[in-house]
């Protein structure tokens, strides 16, 4: 079965750090491209940051260019997304999706296999 599990969410302070990983069972993420998406209470789901298959393609939303950053280590069956100087509006579920496109996208069409998303809190 198909399954991608997110890790690594948590109680911040501002201008903190987290790094989410989100490890794939029942599949090799490989010849996946990868999404992290979030989700604020009361506001629809937004595109985070996503990766191409190879990893060669990185795409961000404007709101984390230069805070964040996402990777993939292949062997380890796993995607991370390095957040750094975390804000309060940064506050959500965060969410990794998979499909197996070697182009990956900021829509949430774009996947068909999510996972169950890790809670990131930015407060004092």
């Amino acid at each position: 079965q198909l399954q991608l599990v997110e890790s690594g969410g948590g109680l911040v302070q501002p201008g903190g750090s987290l790094r989410l990983s989100c490890e794939a069972s029942g599949f090799t993420l490989d010849s996946y491209a990868i999404g992290w998406f979030r989700q604020a209470p009361g506001k629809e789901r937004e595109g985070v940051s996503c990766i191409s298959t190879s990893g060669g393609i990185t795409s961000y939303a404007d709101s984390v260019k230069g805070r964040f950053t996402i990777s993939r280590d292949n062997a380890k069956n796993t995607v991370y997304l390095q957040m750094n100087s975390l804000k309060p509006d940064d506050t959500a579920v965060y969410y990794c999706a998979a499909d197996s496109y070697y182009y990956c996208s900021g829509y949430l069409s774009w996947y068909n296999y999510w996972g169950q998303g890790t809670q990131v809190t930015v407060s004092l």
